[in-house]
């Protein structure tokens, strides 16, 4: 069956699943989990430990694990974060569907987290097939603009070529630049967190694998949800308990 989303929403489960209610022991979850992974244990065995301990369901599982990491994750992660008044001047590149999916689900009323690292991420799974949404092109259009108010001079967006339709998204996002006259390049790669992970230049993701290989890196997209879409639904995991 054809996929005929128009909007890169909340699961129909997700409204309930992080309901408030929730979020401590949520919490108290990625603290488990980072602890755990801080001495050296396996992430999957302690995520089933962590979850069965805490009672989560599938889904929840995999929103402490997108916000837990290691102590030493945390400080390597944030020696290496360049906050928007560093981007002036600087070549940036931007993991593509990445930062991109994370403005469509804010911008549709998904749930985003905040993880332990400062990084926001979306709930959203795209399964090697990427599809435009309502929100695709107004999602480009306030990246674009936060990028220029911050003097950001040239772009490289890059796109998995495994993923569908990355073709057609890379004439979209040539197309925006165009009309705004933004120097924006887009380049698809068959790895391109590789790509990321190795380049010299400022990298714009919240893929943890990425963040920690990468020499420096922004956290592009939760600027802009927190700039053009305030009311976004954003459920906080640092691991302290009033999250």
């Amino acid at each position: 069956m054809p996929d005929m989303r128009r909007h890169r929403g909340p699961h129909p489960r997700d409204i309930r699943l992080f309901a408030r209610e929730f979020h401590g022991t949520m919490n108290r979850a990625v603290a488990h989990l980072s602890w755990l992974l801080t001495r050296g244990y396996a992430p999957v065995s302690s995520l089933k430990l962590v979850g069965d301990r805490f009672a989560l369901l599938e889904r929840q599982r995999l929103a402490v694990m997108r916000c837990s990491c290691s102590d030493e994750q945390l400080d390597d992660r944030s020696a290496k974060r360049t906050l928007r008044q560093g981007w002036r001047g600087q070549r940036l590149e931007i993991d593509g569907f990445n930062v991109l999916t994370t403005v469509e689900a804010a911008l549709s009323g998904g749930i985003l987290l905040l993880g332990r690292d400062g990084c926001v991420r979306d709930m959203a799974s795209m399964h090697g097939s990427y599809r435009k949404v309502d929100e695709t092109r107004p999602a480009i259009d306030f990246i674009g603009q936060v990028l220029a108010e911050a003097g950001v001079p040239q772009v490289v967006w890059r796109l998995d070529r495994p993923v569908s339709n990355s073709g057609r998204l890379k004439q979209m996002l040539l197309g925006c630049a165009a009309e705004r006259k933004w120097d924006w390049t887009v380049e698809i790669d068959a790895d391109p967190d590789a790509r990321l992970a190795e380049s010299e230049n400022l990298v714009a993701t919240a893929d943890s694998l990425i963040l920690d290989r990468c020499r420096r890196w922004c956290r592009l997209a939760g600027d802009v949800v927190e700039e053009h879409v305030p009311e976004a639904s954003i459920v906080a995991l640092s691991g302290t308990d009033d999250g």
